[in-house]
């Protein structure tokens, strides 16, 4: 399967989460859920709060990120999000407490631009609750 992989990276403002090769990676932007394999068109999305799966050597991953936005290339692609984690390394507990706060925040918005802020932590709260546990089977 080697000749159908290409490189992919996740980089988060701390860090480079993830770099390696993948057989395809699956990711949900603003107008749905996309997949990309080997050879895919160039373009550029906008990325939702949710979980990024990736298949490596045969095996499905994946892996909670926050907004960002992704580039694919001729090269590989790349993910630039605010936050990226495993599934195993998410605090459920703190994720509740954020979820809580957010829809609280989200009640006292007093304005378009807060509506928006709060809406973007309340995503991103409950795709760490959703997927923190979650197993990934695409086959």
């Amino acid at each position: 399967m080697a000749d159908a992989a290409f490189h992919f990276e996740i980089l988060t403002p701390e860090r480079r989460f993830f770099a390696g090769e993948i057989e395809a990676l699956t990711f949900t932007a603003d107008d749905g859920e996309w997949t990309v394999l080997k050879g895919h068109a160039p373009m550029v999305a906008v990325l939702r709060p949710g979980a990024v799966k990736m298949k490596q050597e045969g095996a499905w991953r994946e892996a909670v990120n926050s907004e960002g936005y992704m580039e694919v290339g001729p090269h590989g692609v790349i993910l630039f999000a605010q936050t990226c984690e495993w599934p195993e390394d998410v605090d459920r507990k703190r994720a509740e407490r954020a979820r809580l706060q957010a829809e609280e925040a989200l009640r006292q918005s007093h304005s378009q631009a807060q509506f928006r802020a709060n809406q973007i932590m309340l995503a991103r709260a409950m795709a760490r609750l959703r997927n923190s546990r979650s197993n990934v089977n695409l086959d």
